[in-house]
């Protein structure tokens, strides 16, 4: 279900629209999204990416443009849940504190990863599949495992693509 409150740019193709569920987000232009991804309100995604199939993106994610978001990928947005408040009373809305991702332009995530809330994955940087981000990464670092630790620069291996910009530290730069 894409609901009547999500942004879509111009060429964007969601496969298979009645098996997702997108609301209040904003998609921008040539974006490809895949069967069963699930899409909160308050998140960004910039133009040309892919997200691919079974993958949630949670409220509070910054995804840049030209971002490959592999198969079954999960955010989380809580960096201590809970059901529960201290006074054994449910949760709602308010009694936590969102944990605000960053995705920088050109990243690529691998199938099954997870990001937790509060990370800036720097341009161009890819984590490998099934690791778990838990700090930021790097601009074009190569991050695989449990916890995600630098096992490179993707520079060393892509040096015919243009990934220009900066370089120094995971801040996007945009």
């Amino acid at each position: 279900m894409v609901a009547s409150n999500v942004t879509v740019g111009e060429e964007v193709v969601i496969h298979q629209p009645d098996l997702v569920n997108l609301y209040g987000c904003n998609i921008g232009d040539r974006t490809r999204i895949g069967p069963f991804v699930e899409i909160q309100k308050e998140v960004h995604i910039g133009a040309d990416c892919k997200i691919s199939s079974h993958s949630f993106i949670c409220s509070g994610v910054d995804i840049g443009n030209g971002v490959f978001v592999g198969h079954g990928v999960m955010f989380i947005n809580d960096r201590y849940p809970s059901a529960l408040n201290g006074n054994g009373s449910l949760q709602h809305d308010g009694d936590w504190k969102m944990a605000k991702t960053t995705i920088c332009d050109r990243v690529s995530l691998g199938s099954n990863c997870t990001v937790i809330g509060g990370v800036t994955i720097g341009r161009g940087a890819l984590v490998g599949a099934g690791a778990v981000v838990t700090k930021d990464v790097p601009a074009y670092a190569v991050v695989a495992g449990v916890p995600a630790r630098i096992m490179g620069d993707i520079r060393d291996r892509t040096a015919a693509m243009d990934l220009s910009g900066s370089t120094s530290d995971a801040v996007c730069g945009n």
